[in-house]
């Protein structure tokens, strides 16, 4: 249990790993981002220790919940936050390679989702320094799952009109908008993040939508810190006071 921490946000507890991967500010940036009135079936693609996810499915009570993730200590520890959060009835962990997700129908034992949501990799292999930790590395660089691979199994989980809610680095969007293009997935929305109000945009918050049509809305910027240096009123917010 050393290894192990208990950290709580918003409306649910969470074991993490100590010196392993651990959630970050982009984790409730993505969360908040989501804003459809109601939702029935979430997939959280790179779960991680399942935040995102557990986040949602507070915030949409009849929503069942499934959390993809690659890593197995990350898979058992998501299994324990749902128990540790009473989801067992409507959250399940999935570990499973999403690389190898078939498209979901009935045959094939999934039904579709009308939401996704992913925190990916953000960088290539070749750039940034990889972390020595394997599990950060694999969080935070595409040694597992390349950008089109992810792409690729969102079109297979979601239904048609189906939502996709992700962030990414902002030097990447013209390749992601891209990728989404190829697989029948348009951009409808952004939402530039800043630091602060006079530096430039370190995150982008992305949503498309399956057989989508064309038309992009951008959003207003979204400022972590005010001037002073402290939290921004709206991260305040995202953070639950």
């Amino acid at each position: 249990m050393k290894e192990i921490t208990l950290d709580s946000i918003g409306d649910i507890r969470l074991y993490q790993s100590r010196t392993g991967y651990r959630f970050s500010v982009d984790a409730l940036l993505l969360y908040s981002f989501v804003n459809v009135p109601k939702a029935k079936k979430i997939a959280d693609l790179g779960a991680g220790s399942g935040v995102v996810g557990l986040l949602l499915a507070k915030k949409y009570p009849d929503a069942k919940v499934s959390l993809f993730e690659l890593q197995e200590r990350l898979s058992t520890l998501a299994k324990k936050n749902i128990a540790l959060n009473s989801l067992e009835g409507r959250a399940k962990v999935i570990n499973a390679d999403i690389r190898e997700m078939k498209p979901c129908s009935t045959a094939s034992g999934m039904d579709c989702f009308d939401i996704a949501v992913s925190n990916p990799p953000f960088r290539k292999p070749k750039t940034g320094l990889i972390s020595p930790e394997e599990e950060r590395a694999i969080a935070r660089h595409e040694i597992r799952l390349k950008l089109p691979e992810l792409i690729r199994a969102v079109h297979h989980l979601l239904c048609s009109k189906g939502r996709f809610f992700l962030i990414h680095h902002p030097e990447r969007l013209t390749e992601l908008a891209g990728s989404l293009k190829e697989r029948g997935m348009e951009v409808k929305r952004l939402r530039f993040v800043h630091s602060h109000m006079w530096s430039v945009a370190k995150m982008v918050l992305v949503e498309a939508v399956k057989s989508g049509k064309g038309g992009v809305k951008v959003e207003r910027p979204l400022y972590i810190y005010n001037e002073h240096g402290g939290h921004s009123e709206e991260m305040i917010r995202i953070y639950g006071g």
